[in-house]
């Protein structure tokens, strides 16, 4: 107890490690899903699926750890939904790349932010963006993430109007609405670990529908076994993908592409999320600056330069950690317990791989409420700054991107105080962000 309290500062950050280890557990019930996508999205270029488990398992690992002992802050990271669909479909898909040469522009990727990282100029970026438009970004991303958790539990689906609500009769669909009122009341009743104790009750109501013939099993349809086949299994090798990176076509034009496409992503993903978590837990000053933010930097630049060497996609901190802030989580020691588990996870997937996305949507749910409460921060009487927040927060949601929020956010918010003669209250950085914003948008 004693180490853990000298490595994490418990009493410092007024929590326990019960606590933080219940947070951590949490965190990583809430991202465990990429464990199974990442195969599968990253399996789609030909690398070996098995490879890429393990390869995802241990990359997260790595850059929680990172983020445990560099920052002590109670954030996880692993490889990135929208950035591993980009590697796979875009780069190999689109362009026809070999996915050696898609690792290669991630390594290249995560040895640049090191070095951005070192000089301050993620820092510095972080810290250029407005008070409001950081209370925004969590707000977005709490509308974000309980959108995702609608969407993977089916209560929303696509349709001819985009978006429509899922079928409610549906098994699946009315136990991730269960879960949801479930996790709510532990919530207010402020049940310890209400969030995981929310994922495990709706999972277990899902198994006793299964055994009584109410949840129907039609892999056709994604309706899996809810009840794992095994305990444990070896974890596959990574030999497959593991320092396979090509870096053939370093000194081309479409490389140069390929890495800044990967670098912008990453960066303004990373940064909204710690903007918006760290908004909700509390973490910022008074200047709305992050304390300790460049070893939070430095934990995902090294996570996706490993990660690029074992074999996956850019490693960037999860949205999916506000689930652990929200169940109590404050020191690195959150982290830590994610991390220890994502290793443990690569001889549990037998059980790990049956925890299906409407057992987990609750607690994604549940955290969009905590996160919108920063909206109250918002100063909306002043349009200058009130519309950039407004439409950082629509962004996220619509685009189904948090740097695309921040894009359109910060775009807005230079251009009115130019035009209502407020340019003083800009800052240099500000201005160059947009500027890039825009050049980004009209390029593509």
């Amino acid at each position: 107890m004693e180490l853990l309290e000298k490595c994490f500062k418990l009493k410092q950050n007024n929590t326990t490690v019960k606590t933080e280890l219940m947070a951590g557990l949490t965190t990583f019930m809430t991202m465990a899903y990429i464990l199974i996508v990442n195969p599968n999205v990253l399996g789609a270029t030909g690398m070996d699926s098995g490879a890429i488990l393990t390869a995802t398992a241990v990359a997260a690992a790595i850059g929680t750890f990172c983020m445990a002992f560099f920052s002590n802050y109670p954030f996880a990271l692993a490889p990135g939904m929208g950035l591993n669909a980009y590697f796979a479909y875009t780069v190999v898909g689109q362009y026809g790349y070999d996915w050696k040469v898609a690792l290669g522009a991630v390594f290249v990727e995560g040895i640049i932010f090191i070095l951005l990282s070192l000089i301050n100029v993620r820092e510095m970026i972080f810290n250029a963006i407005p008070k409001n438009m950081k209370a925004a970004t969590s707000v977005g991303i709490g509308l974000f993430i309980a959108f995702i958790g609608m969407q993977n539990a089916g209560i929303i689906v696509d349709s001819a109007t985009l978006v429509a609500l899922g079928d409610v009769k549906s098994v699946p669909v009315a136990l991730a609405l269960i879960g949801t009122i479930i996790t709510m009341i532990f919530v207010i009743k402020k049940i310890k670990g209400a969030l995981l104790w929310g994922i495990l009750a709706t999972y277990i109501l899902g198994i006793l529908c299964q055994l009584t013939g109410l949840y129907v099993v039609n892999p056709e349809v994604g309706a899996y076994s809810l009840i794992p086949s095994g305990i444990i299994s070896a974890p596959p090798s990574l030999e497959p993908i593991a320092m396979k990176m090509d870096f053939s076509f370093f000194f081309s034009f479409d490389f140069a592409v390929i890495v800044f496409a990967f670098l912008f992503v990453d960066l303004f993903d990373t940064l909204g999320t710690l903007i918006g978590v760290s908004s909700k837990a509390g973490f910022l000053d008074k200047e709305g600056k992050l304390p300790r933010i460049k070893g939070a930097l430095f934990a995902d630049a090294v996570g996706t330069t490993v990660g690029a060497m074992l074999g996956t996609s850019t490693v960037t901190t999860f949205v999916e950690s506000a689930s652990g802030v929200a169940d109590g989580g404050r020191t690195g020691l959150t982290s830590f317990t994610a991390g220890i588990l994502f290793l443990v996870a690569l001889i549990f997937t037998p059980i790990i791989s049956v925890i299906p996305s409407f057992a987990t949507a609750p607690a994604l749910i549940v955290v969009g409420l905590f996160m919108i409460e920063n909206v109250t921060n918002i100063e909306f009487a002043d349009y200058t700054e009130g519309f950039p927040a407004f439409i950082t927060i629509l962004m996220m949601v619509v685009a189904y991107s948090i740097s695309e929020g921040l894009v359109f956010g910060t775009i807005s918010y230079v251009l009115l105080k130019l035009f209502t003669r407020r340019a003083k209250e800009l800052n240099p950085v500000i201005i160059i962000i947009a500027i890039l914003f825009f050049l980004k948008l009209i390029l593509g």
